[in-house]
């Protein structure tokens, strides 16, 4: 079995013959299909990124997506297929936790808005309750959340989007630092212009 079949099932082949992309996919698959271990480049897209959607499903099969959220880098690599996140206290509604205790599969789809990257994999999740040294591992320093448990996700096929369609979306606090360093520049500036003015109406009376 390839690592890409863990998506490109039976059906989706056919819908691929019947459609023309599937002789694209094929090479994917002569040359190994989807990336199977944590690598360095995924490390450092990891480090940048604070925007994810986990994606469970119920035993019955029903789906379910949970936005989760941190500070750049929440997402951290474990070993060379583990990744793990604090999961931080929300409205307690526990669908992804109770999704996990009855059917382990689960997806990851990491988002850069602002470099217009995606990243999705597919794997295993499962919850991690009172181990207060993983949580306090995990959780970002000096973030205001409070990190009810750990949930570490087992890779087992990861690929990288196109950005196609990928709006670009520029973070706030990233615009408000640039903001801030030019409105800098430009009041320096303006001081040298009021001097430059000064002295020449000194020299030219």
């Amino acid at each position: 079995m390839l690592s890409s079949d863990i998506a490109f099932t039976a059906s989706v082949k056919a819908i691929q013959t019947a459609r023309g992309s599937r002789e694209a996919y094929a090479r994917i698959e002569q040359r190994g299909g989807f990336r199977t271990r944590i690598s360095k480049d995924l490390i450092d897209f990891l480090a940048g990124i604070d925007t994810a959607y986990l994606a469970t499903a119920s035993a019955a099969g029903q789906p379910y997506a949970q936005h989760r959220g941190g500070p750049p880098g929440f997402i951290r690599a474990i070993d060379e297929q583990t990744l793990g996140f604090a999961d931080f206290a929300g409205n307690r509604q526990y669908i992804t936790t109770g999704n996990l205790a009855e059917n382990n599969q689960a997806f990851l789809f990491l988002m850069d808005y602002a470099g217009r990257r995606r990243i999705k994999l597919w794997g295993c999740a499962r919850v991690v309750a009172n181990d207060q040294e993983l949580v306090a591992r995990l959780l970002p320093q000096d973030y205001p959340a409070r990190a009810e448990q750990a949930i570490l996700f087992t890779v087992l096929a990861w690929d990288v989007n196109c950005p196609q369609h990928i709006p670009r979306k520029l973070d706030a606090g990233d615009v408000t630092k640039a903001v801030a360093k030019l409105e800098a520049r430009i009041a320096a500036l303006e001081a040298d212009n009021a001097s430059l003015r000064a002295r020449i109406e000194r020299t030219n009376p």
